[in-house]
């Protein structure tokens, strides 16, 4: 790739104040890869209900904003990345789909009807795709047995890991905090993680940060119902730099999610040295390595176990804390990036 060439990328979900998993990686690897190739020109496309507050958005001095309506998009690019699992209905010279997980296919954490729309969607995306990128092997594994995708065409590229501004301090300063960060839904497990709860003594706090999503009523009600209501804390959707103090504060990290393609939050706790209870299944093994306590997450009590175990055991935590913001060093945005343009690579010769 010796001389420039013209990328576009579907950067519809960087956009907006409260990104989610899949928001914060367009963002990283839009700005990443405009920053790391000046040579080339990129075109970053956003679907029409997001173009208008796009062109609020600053940009790279070697990008411009186009439209993304099909039938019309960048036909004319070399390649064209799309980072949300889908590729726009329009003739593509080459290109690579990013699949993040497809959990949507394989339980039932959403309706019927954004099931099968995202099902249509990834399996359209998997057949157009020159190349795959799938941010885990756990994801990289499902794209291949759900898809039908030749394995040569899938390359893994794990997430890299925001830099939240407030960093952790020693064990022993910490508040008597249990932490979990994500949506409040079916797939997040809070309902269990809130009965295992139960069984830490006062004055030991629950804190679940972040937005309710599907079957958050459900999770709610039950939480209304717990014997602990009063030392459970439900914050709605954190900033970056309320999350940080979250972290900070936080003696213990609960992350037993029933299906994870990635589980950026496990790495930010680590980084910011708290010690991590997280699920031994999907992709959450993988990221965490032996930095974390892993558990069954469909047992209530197994995850109790744990609880009980990190809010007793000093060295224990000391020793998690230290594997941990080991681990987090890992995974950074740049070498995210560099491989990401190592796929490009292949396809452009």
């Amino acid at each position: 790739m010796s001389n420039p060439h013209n990328i576009a990328l579907d950067a519809t979900y960087s956009i907006g104040d409260a990104l989610s998993g899949v928001g914060l990686y367009s963002h990283e690897i839009l700005m990443g890869l405009a920053d790391a190739h000046p040579e080339v020109r990129f075109d970053f496309c956003y679907r029409p209900h997001r173009y208008l507050r796009a062109r609020r958005a600053a940009l790279p001095p070697n990008a411009r904003r186009r439209v993304l309506a099909e039938p019309f998009g960048p036909r004319g690019a070399e390649l064209f990345h799309g980072l949300n699992q889908r590729l726009p209905r329009i003739p593509l010279r080459r290109a690579i789909a990013t699949f993040h997980d497809l959990f949507a296919m394989t339980g039932e954490y959403s309706t019927p009807e954004f099931r099968a729309r995202f099902t249509a969607q990834a399996r359209e995306a998997a057949v157009r795709a020159d190349a795959v990128i799938a941010v885990s092997e756990f994801t990289r594994r499902q794209v291949i047995s759900l898809l039908g995708v030749d394995p040569a065409r899938v390359h893994v590229v794990h997430h890299g890991i925001r830099k939240l501004a407030e960093q952790g301090s020693a064990a022993p300063n910490r508040e008597k905090v249990i932490l979990n960060v994500g949506a409040i839904q079916k797939r997040k497990n809070i309902a269990r993680l809130v009965e295992a709860f139960e069984t830490l003594a006062p004055p030991w706090q629950l804190v679940l940060a972040g937005s309710n999503g599907y079957g958050a009523e459900e999770i709610l009600a039950r939480i209304e119902k717990s014997p602990a209501r009063d030392r459970i804390r439900v914050t709605g959707y954190v900033s970056a730099e309320d999350l940080a103090g979250w972290y900070a504060r936080a003696a213990v990290f609960a992350f037993p999610s029933l299906d994870e393609g990635f589980g950026m939050p496990v790495l930010e706790a680590m980084a910011a040295g708290v010690p991590v209870i997280a699920s031994n299944r999907s992709a959450l093994p993988e990221v965490a390595g032996d930095a974390a306590l892993l558990v069954d997450p469909d047992d209530s009590e197994a995850i109790g176990r744990a609880l009980r175990e990190l809010t007793s055991n000093l060295e224990l935590c000391r020793e998690l804390a230290r594997r941990g913001t080991a681990r987090a060093r890992m995974f950074t945005w740049e070498k995210a990036v560099r491989e990401t343009w190592d796929v490009y690579r292949t396809l452009l010769g």
